[in-house]
């Protein structure tokens, strides 16, 4: 039984999307995107081992449990999975090994951060170069994407929950840096991968990667937007959802014309 704490809402009978949120996040992260969604769609979210209220599971933290956890939540069920960030590498890698369980992935600059071109100065590559312990990475990580300012603003209980959540960033972004966790053969679903026009260069190069490198994928720009576009711009990606979603119905249509 997992100990990974989770929700869902929507029409029970109606398409399942699983969203997957990415580093120092959790599923409250996605909540604008998922309240666009469920009127329409089941959706899943789900806090990952070591964050919000997963935060006590003790790991490990790497790419093969993520996949294992999101399994467990899925129950066989069929769905479109939208990762961002870190999760983007979470959906890819359960649609290379579960092809069976997967209707399509929306992929939002996802880090590519075992590859030999990715810079080491990101925010988690900076956090987990320093040798630190776990607790005073996740700090520097939040310090560097939130502002100094910001971070001295939180409440001191806020700040302390971050800070507890360090030893799943490391260990995630360590196993990332270390293994490709999926590569362009083995996924062959519908894949869209997305970034922000106003995106980090390296997500670009990234996004691009994922499109030019995954036959089955095509890249999307949503104008605007930084790293948190589904937060900030939840229409947006939801309509790519229904895209996907779509484009989904329609390949099941042809197998079915062709049978």
């Amino acid at each position: 039984m997992t100990s990974i704490w989770s929700a869902e809402s929507g029409p029970e009978s109606a398409p399942l999307v699983a969203l997957i949120h990415g580093s120092m996040d959790r599923s409250a992260g996605m909540l604008r995107l998922s309240r666009r969604l469920d009127d329409r769609f089941r959706v899943l979210r789900y806090d990952r081992r070591g964050y919000g209220r997963s935060a006590a599971h003790p790991g490990p933290y790497g790419i093969d449990e993520q996949v294992g956890d999101l399994h467990d939540l899925l129950g066989g069920r069929r769905a479109v999975l939208v990762g961002h960030s870190y999760g983007g590498n979470v959906a890819l890698a359960f649609a290379a090994r579960h092809r069976h369980l997967v209707d399509g992935v929306l992929a939002y600059e996802s880090p590519l951060s075992w590859m030999p071109w990715w810079p080491a100065g990101t925010a988690g590559g900076t956090a987990i170069a320093t040798g630190c312990d776990p607790a005073e990475a996740a700090e520097r990580f939040m310090r560097r994407l939130i502002g100094d300012a910001r971070w001295e603003r939180l409440p001191p209980s806020t700040r302390r929950t971050r800070r507890s959540e360090g030893a799943a960033m490391v260990g995630e972004l360590t196993d990332l840096r270390m293994k490709a966790p999926w590569t362009s053969e083995e996924v062959t679903v519908p894949v869209l991968a997305v970034r922000g026009a106003l995106g980090a260069d390296h997500h670009r190069r990234g996004m691009r990667f994922v499109s030019e490198e995954i036959a089955s994928a095509r890249l999307h720009v949503v104008a605007g937007a930084h790293h948190y576009a589904p937060n900030t711009h939840p229409d947006e990606i939801a309509g790519l959802v229904d895209e996907l979603r779509s484009s989904v119905g329609d390949t099941d249509r042809d197998r079915s014309d062709h049978q």
